[in-house]
């Protein structure tokens, strides 16, 4: 327990945190990666070079300070960051790294006369409750992956068992473990970690479950990005009967089961954790809205696969949107989404549980719109993108 005055130094920091905390990230990883070799694989360079990391890791840091008397209010934050830092395996010896680097970042952006020691020792006592918090949450779900029927721990081989071509950007691989175990139930809209060795580097990856959990295999789909390393790889460079290393399923976007109508709102590749949940929901009473967006048709992945649900399936209404749609291209609408293609599509009575994903400028739109068209924000469940803390990908 933190005492009432290293409280109140922490606190103090907030403007500080307001203002120059990204400046004061950006050194932070600049001092890690220079330094600590071993903790490279643990983050995507691409987030690093947007700045994505930086603002991320800013945030935190500014919620844990403001919070620091009330830290039961980062429930939703602390979740995410567990449910990220299993899917890469951070381990303990891993915070110690972090919290060195953190406190020299702090002196040496905010300078002695504003970074005192007695700042400076506040500060580590603080990141050490924290580390401590996150270290217990995570050995916790460690452990019950490992004794889940089909679970493990640590990294599991797994054999590509096929690929297939979705679309002119996203390819799925379906996974089965090598030592023909079963594998470990999820729930529809987690994660696995990927972990991979491209021309002598080690790179770890979280990418969501495509498919109903069925006890058998894994099914990924990954979008080719540009330039992006791990993506051309996997689509380029692995082919069936290749073996990856595989970390057990995590993640808190789950699917919440009731009697709700439940509403699945996704562009791109944000796709993949709905085709789970529509999966997992086809067979029931349970009303279902499927709204994907894309840019056309030939980057539209599993078109044909929610159709053919949507033929058989009574409780399911569909709708598609291209934002640039090629000659011979059939959508209910075209442009951007927005609230009145939602206000049309979206069930009259607003009580759903609605779930969106995709790039971010998207995912901001669609929660103003929901919001606007009454739909609750505590039935309003998305998951970003990009990083969540400062150990992930």
């Amino acid at each position: 327990m933190l005492s009432s005055q290293v409280r109140a130094i922490v606190k103090s920091t907030v403007p500080l945190l307001e203002t120059g905390g990204e400046a004061l990230t950006t050194h932070f990883y600049k001092l890690m990666l220079s330094e600590y070799p071993e903790v490279r694989p643990l983050f995507n360079q691409a987030h690093q070079a947007s700045g994505d990391q930086a603002r991320a890791l800013a945030n935190g840091v500014l919620m844990y300070a403001r919070h620091i008397d009330q830290l039961e209010q980062l429930g939703p934050l602390v979740s995410r960051i567990v449910a990220k830092h299993v899917s890469l395996q951070i381990l303990p010896e891993h915070y110690p790294i972090v919290g060195t680097c953190l406190l020299r970042a702090i002196r040496e952006v905010l300078g002695e006369e504003i970074a005192t020691d007695e700042v400076i020792a506040a500060w580590a006592e603080a990141y050490n409750l924290l580390a401590g918090l996150l270290i217990g949450a995570e050995e916790e779900v460690y452990a019950a992956s490992a004794e889940a029927p089909g679970g493990w721990r640590g990294a599991r081989l797994f054999r590509v068992e096929r690929k297939d071509v979705e679309s002119a950007e996203i390819t799925s691989f379906y996974l089965v473990p090598e030592d023909g175990g079963a594998v470990m139930d999820f729930s529809p809209g987690q994660y696995i970690g990927l972990r991979l060795h491209i021309d002598g580097e080690e790179v770890r990856r979280n990418y969501s479950l495509s498919a109903a959990p069925n006890g058998r295999s894994y099914r990924i789909s990954v979008k080719r990005e540009q330039g992006g390393k791990v993506s051309n790889f996997l689509h380029d460079r692995v082919q069936e009967g290749d073996s990856l290393e595989l970390f057990a399923p995590t993640g808190d976007f789950t699917l919440r089961r009731n009697r709700k109508p439940l509403v699945l709102i996704t562009a791109g590749v944000g796709i993949t954790p709905a085709l789970a949940m529509l999966e997992a929901e086809r067979h029931g009473e349970r009303p279902i809205h499927f709204i994907h967006c894309a840019r056309n048709g030939a980057v539209h992945a599993f078109r044909d696969w929610v159709e053919e649900v949507a033929a058989s399936a009574r409780n399911l209404r569909h709708f598609f949107c291209y934002s640039e749609p090629d000659t011979g291209d059939a959508a209910d609408a075209t442009g951007l989404l927005t609230r009145e293609h939602l206000a049309e599509w979206l069930p009259a009575d607003r009580d759903v549980e609605a779930y969106f994903l995709g790039p971010k400028g998207f995912m901001v739109q669609v929660k103003k719109h929901l919001r606007e068209l009454g739909v609750p924000e505590s039935q309003s469940h998305y998951e970003f993108f990009g990083p969540a803390s400062a150990l992930e990908a």
